[in-house]
């Protein structure tokens, strides 16, 4: 890209303001971060980074990461990026588990290394970075015409990255990129949405900005907390929009619902705009509408995938219009799509045990609900240092006729969710595996149970839970209202209770549904703020009280 567009923008990291008020950004052509990222490389060299060392990065979004992810792809070197916001225990047992040879981080990661010492004993070398998110390196510019020395040689089935899951419904685990398949993802990515160079982009996850450089956009930083990003301002946000020009952003329900409601509230849109992708959690049909008229002249996109497999399917708003939308809040679940053409995805009987190979599992027809497994380009084989997990989570196709590159059996990933496949060939998604609730008449699934719920006005968001043992579960659902004054009093709960109940028994498959409990915020994921952890409201449940109504009696 820098050579195909040396003097397009190709990174802008905001540093405050100017006195019309307009952000000032630090600006970066093609041409000036790849020579950045060549000084980045030559210095971790100088400093002993060697070809295969697993650097654990802790830097600031923006210029640092994406110079010291690209720096440390070009020699070789594995990055492992873990989430700073999922919690100190957390984030210790994954440095220990991922065995960094390199420390590269901020003065506040070097602290943390020399508290916490056991996690980091395997780090051998510690290079600090400036903890400015617009430090940059001053021989970058001493030279009009830069050179630019090759990459070291890498394989497809070389190792690339380890990457962390945001443990939703566990704990955190590494998951294990090849260079293959980070290019599988760029082409998947280009492909599915156009994506073209020069096209301006502004991820709300900084991980996603990676991408952007390999495709060609312009990466405009966002001003995100990235370890609070549901405290985002709004006006931040858009007024980098329209200040940029931005025609593209990734983000997750949760921000941008938050945005969309700030556009509507101000009759602001989004003209620049062609395409948002929303992913994180299943997009909810009021919050397809609602960017529907913010984006005048753009569509709306939610791509299906998880850390291990990305992107798996996608959906945009003519086919959620089209239908979908009006069966997810009818309980069908929600629509994520056709499969990607490079990937194939099949619904097995649900089990929670390892299955060795596709022999092992069965096959389900259209329309029926089961686990969804998909192999394709972007597959990952394994979890880091994780053999048990990676057996409960991959299973082998040993077929001659479809040995991968290197000759290494097809591998199956099981998505830890459940779904189906329409008669259209659509893929649906019920909700988590692990969140299924087993009672004695049956297995519900959140996804199936959640929307009927939200069309109550004082309703903000809904869990459906199980209390008791699998297969003798009670259900019930856990209401995250939207103002704290629904349920201020005991009277107010039940008579919510009543009003919810009554909906219940609008639909067959959601009648059981009796017990409501009520709480005054969700615990969810960090990185995206969009996925609920219903397992920890289950328990938090358990020793809580619930209000039982039924208007029948």
């Amino acid at each position: 890209m820098a050579a195909l567009q040396p003097q397009t923008a190709a990174l802008k990291v905001p540093r405050g303001r100017t006195r019309a008020g307009d952000i000032d950004y630090l600006a970066l052509t093609f041409a000036e971060l790849d020579a950045e990222v060549s000084v980045w490389r030559a210095d971790l060299t100088a400093r002993g980074v060697r070809h295969g060392d697993r650097v654990l990065v802790m830097v600031k979004p923006g210029l640092p990461l994406i110079a010291a992810a690209f720096a440390l792809f070009g020699l070789g070197a594995v990055p492992v990026v873990i989430d700073p916001g999922m919690g100190l225990k957390s984030f210790l047992s994954c440095v220990e588990r991922s065995r960094p040879r390199v420390l590269l981080g901020i003065p506040l990661a070097q602290v943390v290394s020399r508290i916490f010492r056991k996690p980091f004993r395997t780090v051998g070398l510690r290079i600090r970075v400036s903890g400015s998110p617009t430090a940059r390196r001053s021989s970058t510019s001493q030279s009009s015409t830069p050179h630019f020395p090759p990459a070291a040689p890498t394989a497809a089935s070389d190792p690339a990255a380890v990457l962390f899951t945001s443990g939703s419904t566990g704990a955190p685990k590494g998951v294990c990129y090849t260079h293959g398949m980070f290019d599988a993802q760029v082409d998947l990515i280009r492909a599915t949405y156009d994506i073209r160079p020069g096209e301006i982009d502004l991820p709300m996850l900084p991980v996603f900005a990676l991408f952007n450089p390999a495709l060609g956009m312009t990466t405009i930083v966002p001003e995100i907390d990235p370890s609070r990003p549901a405290g985002v301002n709004p006006e931040k946000i858009l007024q980098a929009i329209r200040q940029e020009k931005v025609t593209s952003s990734f983000g997750s329900p949760t921000l941008w619902r938050k945005i969309a409601v700030h556009c509507h509230a101000r009759h602001i849109t989004l003209p620049t705009m062609k395409r948002v992708l929303c992913a994180g959690a299943p997009v909810p049909p009021d919050l397809w509408e609602l960017m529907a008229a913010v984006l005048p002249h753009g569509t709306l996109h939610s791509p299906y995938g998880a850390t291990e497999a990305l992107p798996v399917s996608s959906i945009s708003a003519p086919e959620v219009f089209a239908g979908t939308a009006i069966a997810t809040s009818q309980g069908a679940g929600t629509c994520v799509g056709r499969v990607l053409p490079a990937n194939e995805v099949k619904i097995i009987a649900i089990t929670d045990g390892p299955i060795a190979t596709l022999a092992d599992a069965r096959e389900l027809p259209a329309g029926e609900i089961g686990e969804i497994i998909v192999r394709g380009p972007t597959v990952t084989r394994e979890y880091d240092a994780l053999p048990d997990a990676t057996a409960a989570a991959k299973i082998s196709q040993p077929s001659t006729l479809l040995f991968s590159l290197g000759g290494e059996a097809v591998i199956w990933h099981r998505m830890g969710d459940t779904g189906y496949l329409d008669v259209q060939g659509r893929l649906w998604f019920c909700g988590r595996k692990a969140e299924r609730v087993e009672t004695r008449e049956g297995t519900l699934h959140p996804e199936q149970i959640e929307p009927l719920f939200t069309s109550h006005p004082e309703v903000g968001r809904v869990a459906l839970i199980g209390l008791g043992v699998r297969g003798h579960q009670r259900e019930a659902l856990v209401v995250e209202a939207l103002s704290k004054n629904s349920i201020f009093s005991s009277s107010d709960c039940r008579r919510f209770a009543r009003e919810l109940r009554t909906i219940a028994l609008r639909h067959p498959h959601a009648a059981g549904i009796k017990l409501f409990y009520f709480r005054k915020k969700f615990p969810v994921d960090v990185r995206h703020n969009a996925k609920i952890h219903r397992l920890a409201l289950a328990r938090w449940a358990a020793d809580d009280i619930g209000y039982e109504s039924d208007p029948k009696r």
